[in-house]
């Protein structure tokens, strides 16, 4: 995006964001955290480094990730592309540490998923692979994309022993997640072990209950972090033109000397 004067700069801040939200079919469930590690392709530990948007050569806004880790299929040899957005000082939010149920506040405002990072943020990212790109897995609310600043974060060990567990066979999983479970919620002076040993009790009861009853949900309009994109993106530019026209006349109303 072309640089902006003071005065735009200070229009396109104060500009609203569109309204941005997906619908899910009435049976949708949110996937768990077992589910979620079971399903994606790769799930990536990577550092956010920049934010690129080229219309010439994409129509979508992306981020760069340079990978730091991977937990979970291939190490990507490169820095990868996801379509998503950088942070602004006015959007920046990181990931509550201490929460392993519920995904980033972002994904219920309106667009079902998280599509703002902050630029340096090292984030756990859950990966599918789709006509040769990677994007979100897990569909909308899952936890897909969480800051995880530490390398003892409790979503990086939750996330490291889920691994463990979907690579045993089927009718050991239970016994193991169990175990560990009880290991950890005896360990009764440690609230990051209670906070572990609560989410794989969750993992134990089952799938999640169907979303809709339970929250009220916006309205379709999108159902890809894509689509949020672009029409915020379109929104910014649109700002920063009207607000560049307001510059100029601005400037033009002062006389001069």
């Amino acid at each position: 995006m072309r640089p902006l004067p003071l005065l735009a700069a200070a229009a396109l801040l104060a500009a609203p964001l569109p309204v941005l939200a997906c619908s899910v079919a009435p049976d949708y469930r949110v996937p768990t955290n077992m589910e979620l590690v079971e399903s994606a392709d790769l799930i990536l530990l990577g550092t956010v480094t920049a934010g690129d948007f080229e219309p010439d050569s994409t129509p979508e806004q992306m981020i760069a990730v340079e990978p730091v880790a991977a937990l979970k299929g291939a190490m990507p040899n490169a820095p990868i592309a996801l379509p998503a957005m950088i942070a602004t000082d006015a959007d920046m939010q990181l990931s509550n540490p201490y929460d392993l149920r519920d995904a980033h506040p972002q994904s219920l405002a309106g667009a079902c998923v998280r599509y703002v990072f902050p630029r340096g943020s090292r984030v756990l990212f859950f990966l599918d692979r789709q006509d040769g790109a990677w994007h979100a897995a897990g569909g909308p609310f899952s936890r897909w994309a969480e800051d995880v600043l530490t390398d003892d974060a409790p979503w990086l060990q939750a996330v490291r022993f889920y691994i463990e567990v979907a690579r045993l066979p089927d009718e050991d999983r239970i016994a193991a997640l169990t175990a560990r479970r009880d290991e950890l919620g005896a360990l009764g002076d440690d609230p990051v072990a209670q906070l572990i040993a609560a989410d794989i009790d969750r993992q134990l009861a089952g799938p999640n209950a169907p979303l809709k009853g339970s929250i009220e949900l916006p309205p379709a309009e999108h159902g890809t972090i894509e689509e949020a994109a672009d029409e915020a993106q379109a929104a910014a530019d649109a700002a920063a033109d009207a607000a560049e026209v307001a510059t100029e006349e601005a400037e033009a109303a002062v006389p001069n000397d």
